[in-house]
C-alpha cells in the first residue's frame, strides 16, 4: 500500500473513501447516502441438512469457518421433516456457530414435504434464543423452499413462537402472486437465480418484479426507508442435474452466470442475498466440495467426483463487500491479494451422447446445443493487469483486466485440448485437462480452479 504522504490528494481522498466504505461494509453502512440502510445486509447460503447423516462437530466447525472466511453471515438450514438426523445436526450446527461466533443461522423449512404444524413450532422455539439464530427486527429469521400451500399456517407459528421474521421462498406464485399474500409474510425470497429454458442469460427483471410487489419503495437521500417487507435475492454460481430417480436432467446455462449475477446484486441491492447453494451437490450448485462419499446423492457421484468448486468462494470477499457498501461495482479488498478464477467442463458438448439433458428446466432443446464450449474467468484487480489461460500446448491467451472485476471467455474443442494453466502476478495454477472421452454421456458440471491456489 502506498503511504499517505506520498500519495495525491485525490489517491487519498479514494484511499480514505475505501477504507471508510470497507469498516461500514462489515456492519451494512453504505459511504453513498442514497444506499444507506439501517437493517445491515446480509449474504447466506442455502445449507442442504439432508446431506449431513455422518456430520460431526469438526465438519461443522471447518465449514462455518470456511464460509466466514469468504464474508459470508450464515446458512439457511434446508430442512425436512423426515432425516432421524435432523434434531442432532442442527444441535452440532448451533453450537458450532455459537462457538464461532460472528456466524448466524436459520431454519429454511423444505415444502417439498409434508410439515406438521406442531414440528415447525418446536423447531423456532427449540433454537430461537440461540446466540447464533439470526435475527431481524428482533424475531427469529426463518425461510422455506416453497410451501405456499401452507400459508394459512404461519399466523398459528406465530402465535405459538411470539412471532417470527419470515422470509419464504415462494417462486411458483411469481411476483405477482407473492404480491397478493403480503398479510402473510415479513420479505419474500426468490428461488429464480438461473437463466430460463433455452437461453444462455438472465437479467434483474425478475427481482424488480419482486421489489415491486413487495412494495419496497428505492432508496431516497436520507436512507432506504423502514420498508415493513424485504427481498432477497438468489444467485447461484451453476446447476446441472442428472437424477432419473426424481425426474431431474437438465443444464441451466452457467458460462457466465457467477459473474452476471453478482454485478445485478450490485445493480439491484436487496435487502439480502442466498447463495445458492453451499452444498447441493445433486444440482451441481455447490460452492464447497464434499468431503465424504454419503454427502453425495446416489447417481450425481458420476459427474461431482473430481470436479472441485471450492474456487468459486475465492472472489466472494470482494463482491460481498461490496455489495454491503452499497457499491453497484466490485472493488478488491485492500488486504487480499489479486485473485482470478476459471470454471470449464472437461469435454466439449458434443464429446459424447447429450444423455437426454435438456436446456434449462421446462426447456424444449438439448443442453448439448445450448452449453458454450468455453473457460470462464472472472479476475479481481486492484489495477489494470494481465490474465494469461493457455490450453494444452496451445498459445497463451492474455486478457487484460480492470481495476475491479473483470470477465473473459476462452473458447475450445475438439482439436483444442490438454489441461487449462491460468496465470496471474506472476503464479499460475493449473486445472485439469480438457478432452474428447466420454465413458457414458457428457457430464455438464463445470471443474474450477483460481491463482493464487488454494493454501
Amino acid at each position: 500500500m502506498v503511504p499517505y504522504y506520498r500519495m495525491g490528494w485525490r489517491d487519498f481522498i479514494d484511499s480514505t473513501r475505501d477504507a471508510i466504505a470497507e469498516i461500514g461494509a462489515e456492519i451494512g453502512i453504505s459511504d453513498e447516502p442514497e444506499k444507506r440502510v439501517k437493517c445491515p445486509k446480509m449474504v447466506f447460503a442455502h445449507y442442504m441438512l439432508g446431506l449431513t447423516v455422518n456430520h460431526t462437530y469438526q465438519d461443522w466447525e471447518d465449514e462455518i469457518r470456511a464460509a466466514k472466511e469468504c464474508g459470508i453471515d450464515g446458512f439457511a438450514l434446508n430442512t425436512g421433516p423426515q432425516d432421524h438426523w435432523l434434531n442432532e445436526q442442527l444441535t452440532l450446527a448451533y453450537q458450532a456457530a455459537e462457538r464461532a461466533g460472528g456466524f448466524v443461522l436459520f431454519i429454511s423449512f423444505d415444502f417439498a414435504f409434508e410439515w406438521p404444524v406442531q414440528q415447525v413450532v418446536d423447531l423456532i422455539n427449540r433454537f430461537k434464543y440461540s446466540p447464533a439464530q439470526c435475527v431481524v427486527d428482533g424475531r427469529p429469521f426463518v425461510s422455506t423452499f416453497e410451501g405456499p400451500q401452507w400459508a394459512d399456517n404461519w399466523p398459528l407459528v406465530r402465535q405459538a413462537t411470539g412471532d417470527i421474521f419470515l422470509v419464504p421462498d415462494w417462486a411458483s406464485l411469481g411476483p405477482h402472486g407473492v404480491g397478493q399474500k403480503l398479510d402473510y409474510i415479513d420479505g419474500a425470497f426468490s428461488w429464480d437465480a438461473w437463466p430460463k429454458g433455452c437461453n444462455h442469460k438472465m437479467g434483474p427483471d425478475e427481482d424488480h418484479l419482486y421489489m415491486a410487489a413487495l412494495q419496497i419503495e428505492k432508496p431516497g437521500i436520507f436512507g432506504t426507508p423502514n420498508n415493513k417487507h424485504k427481498y432477497m435475492m438468489g444467485v447461484s454460481p451453476y446447476f446441472y442435474t442428472n437424477l432419473p430417480q426424481w425426474n431431474k436432467n437438465w443444464y441451466c446455462s452457467s458460462e457466465s452466470l457467477w459473474y452476471d449475477r453478482w454485478q445485478q446484486i450490485l445493480e439491484v441491492q436487496p435487502d439480502f442475498v442466498e447463495i445458492i447453494t453451499w452444498n447441493d451437490y445433486g444440482e451441481s450448485s455447490y460452492i464447497y466440495d464434499p468431503h465424504r462419499d454419503d454427502q453425495v446423492v446416489p447417481g450425481a457421484d458420476a459427474y461431482v467426483k473430481g470436479h472441485s468448486h471450492d474456487a468459486y468462494r475465492a472472489i466472494l470477499p470482494h463482491f460481498i463487500q461490496a455489495y454491503k457498501a452499497g457499491k453497484t461495482k466490485a472493488k478488491p479488498r485492500e488486504n487480499l491479494e489479486d485473485v482470478a478464477i476459471a470454471w470449464y467442463r472437461r469435454t466439449p458438448a458434443s464429446a459424447g451422447h447429450h444423455g437426454e439433458t435438456a436446456w434449462g428446466q421446462g426447456g424444449d432443446a438439448l443442453a448439448a446445443h445450448g452449453a458454450k464450449d468455453v473457460i470462464s474467468v472472472v479476475a479481481i484487480t486492484k489495477e489494470e493487469n494481465t490474465v494469461t489461460v493457455t490450453l494444452g500446448d496451445g498459445q497463451p491467451r492474455e486478457f487484460q483486466t480492470v481495476r475491479g472485476s473483470s470477465y473473459f471467455e476462452v473458447p475450445f474443442d475438439e482439436n483444442t485440448l490438454g489441461p487449462v494453466r491460468l496465470q496471474l502476478n506472476g503464479q499460475v495454477t493449473e486445472g485439469p485437462d480438457i478432452h474428447c472421452s466420454c465413458e457414458d454421456k457428457v457430464n455438464f458440471n463445470s471443474v474450477v480452479i483460481q491463482v493464487p491456489g488454494r493454501m
